[in-house]
């Protein structure tokens, strides 16, 4: 790099220093001297002009750039010209590479889902070694998962094409320059590259060093780290420089390698996958070229420490990942897995829960005498105190409506007192329906609400809600009280019910919300209106569009949708 493209790179033309005692301009040699001393006492610290230490001592050779598989040029006497501006040029091109880095790596640390940051690694990743078309394979060695791929300009049927190929765990990285004609790929790999047009691919292991390190073993990867690049070892003689990563290993990423067998019988893909892999593995990252090539040393190294930060970015996704997952199941494992099957009734049920796991609920059980008890709610807060209150108050309330679920106030006031006695920390809102058949058609609902949602009605003939939140939250007030509400619904209605996380993942005021979803439901199709699933959908697509139903949210959501049809 010259001198002029420095000047380009910081943003203005280096200006010439000066001395500090007569304030005269400095010749060009001595200038890129000073440039180079102030340059070695940030790197050393203070101290290092006093003592003559630095990145560069006075017997040691100046580092040059040299191509891949070149000769080391001599390096330039010192006191010179070109001594100094291949300093110049040298330390010019650290700072442009540190600067790539910190860029790419803050692009990283933006991510928090798990997609996301394989997604963004590829990206990065092609983009230090020149890449166009990449693949992650992410399957911890602590077997706990998730086992995923995700590829950058592949399609679907790219990603399985290559999930036939057998892969060993390998514990370096991983270079095949010629995957066509080369050493090293077995057949079924030429194959594969052949039918995708993949000609070379350079493959690293992502291992989290801690976890490497509390295991007892050394970390795995791609070369030392940037301080060794530092070190008055390389030079002319020693034929290396700062960007020389470590020697890759040349067996092949495949069956052939020697992790594991040639052979494509799973048994034996089975034990290189398991037994030779280090302890915090996390995957293998690929980059694939389209024409017979390389990365350069320089490419290998900054790729290299780009993953090393990566890798631990990907490890801290992967524990929020997991920890969000087994909320989520806990929270499904504590509701119903399906609702009865009731003469006369169609049910349907959506229900998705926050990253952290909430406490919403719903539930629909028979009763004695042909009744069926309808109820949802959901306990304050988040995570996995509120999944397991909403589990104890759910389980509660199934007791209370089998002895006196014809009274649903009675119900709600035995919950009431439970809570104040077991969960005095917390509150609920809460709505139970008692419904029975009329000898004539139709059903009788008798409800009560504490503080919850009001249920809404949709029918030919009417669309309304039923007011059933005249009372406070339970465990809100020292004497909790409520009406209850008595109405009928006649063949062909349907009743919905629903916590306000509905309400709130539209992004609106509440009575916006109750708004567009008496609209929603009116101005639904006759035939929508006549499925509960297909209701149930419509609402939500109307609501929340774009997927937002499904999209991650502080609050949970649950759409309970009960169609009489006599």
């Amino acid at each position: 790099m010259s001198t002029a493209r420095v000047g380009k790179v910081a943003g203005s033309e280096p200006s010439a220093p000066v001395r500090a005692d007569t304030g005269a301009p400095v010749p060009a040699p001595a200038a890129a001297a000073a440039t180079v001393a102030a340059t070695a006492a940030v790197i050393s610290g203070p101290g290092a002009a006093a003592t003559g230490a630095g990145p560069f001592p006075q017997d040691a050779p100046l580092p040059v750039p040299h191509a891949q598989g070149a000769a080391t040029r001599a390096a330039p006497p010192r006191g010179t010209l070109d001594h100094s501006l291949a300093v110049q040029d040298r330390l010019a091109a650290w700072v442009c590479d540190l600067s790539l880095l910190h860029g790419l790596t803050e692009q990283l640390a933006r991510t928090a889902a798990l997609d996301d940051a394989l997604h963004e690694v590829l990206r990065a990743g092609a983009t230090l070694v020149g890449a166009r078309r990449g693949l992650v394979t992410l399957d911890p060695a602590d077997g706990l998962g998730p086992a995923t791929a995700v590829g950058l300009g592949l399609g679907r049927s790219d990603l399985g094409t290559l999930e036939t190929v057998p892969l060993a765990a390998a514990r370096a990285e991983t270079l095949l320059p010629d995957l066509l004609h080369g050493p090293g790929p077995s057949t079924r790999h030429r194959e594969v590259a052949a039918q995708l047009g993949l000609a070379a691919s350079y493959a690293v292991p992502l291992v989290a060093e801690g976890a490497a390190e509390d295991a007892g073993q050394p970390p795995a990867g791609p070369g030392p780290s940037y301080e060794h690049t530092y070190e008055p070892a390389y030079g002319a003689d020693s034929g290396t420089g700062p960007y020389d990563a470590a020697p890759y290993d040349p067996a092949p990423y495949g069956p052939a390698a020697d992790h594991g067998p040639a052979s494509g019988d799973p048994a034996d893909r089975s034990d290189s996958r398991t037994g030779s892999r280090p302890a915090g593995h996390l995957g293998t990252a690929v980059w694939f070229y389209d024409d017979p090539t390389a990365p350069t040393d320089r490419q290998r190294r900054l790729a290299g420490l780009y993953l090393r930060f990566a890798v631990e970015h990907i490890a801290r996704c992967l524990a929020l990942h997991r920890a969000r997952a087994a909320a989520r199941a806990l929270s499904e494992e504590l509701l119903p897995t399906r609702l009865p099957r009731v003469p006369g009734l169609r049910m349907a049920v959506r229900h998705t829960s926050g990253p952290r796991g909430g406490g919403d609920w719903f539930d629909a059980l028979t009763l004695p005498e042909e009744a069926l008890g309808l109820t949802v709610g959901g306990v304050t807060g988040a995570g996995p105190g509120a999944v397991a209150a909403m589990g104890r108050l759910r389980a509660a309330l199934r007791a209370y409506a089998v002895m006196e679920g014809e009274d649903p106030v009675a119900v709600l006031s035995d919950l009431e007192l439970l809570m104040r006695l077991t969960e005095p920390a917390r509150s609920a809102t809460a709505l139970f329906a008692y419904a029975t058949a009329l000898p004539g058609g139709g059903r009788k609902l008798t409800m009560a609400g504490a503080g919850h949602c009001p249920p809404l009605i949709v029918g030919e003939r009417r669309c309304e809600y039923v007011e059933t939140s005249l009372s406070a939250p339970l465990n809100m007030l020292t004497c909790w009280e409520a009406p209850s509400a008595e109405l009928v619904l006649r063949p062909g209605e349907s009743l919905l019910l629903y916590t306000d996380g509905l309400l709130h993942r539209t992004g609106g005021p509440a009575d916006r919300a109750l708004s567009r979803l008496h609209s929603a439901a009116q101005f639904a199709p006759r035939s929508v209106r006549a499925d509960p699933e297909a209701l149930a959908d419509h609402v939500l697509r109307v609501l929340l569009p774009d997927g937002r139903d499904r999209a991650e949210h502080m609050e949970d959501l649950v759409l309970l949708a009960v169609r009489f049809d006599d």
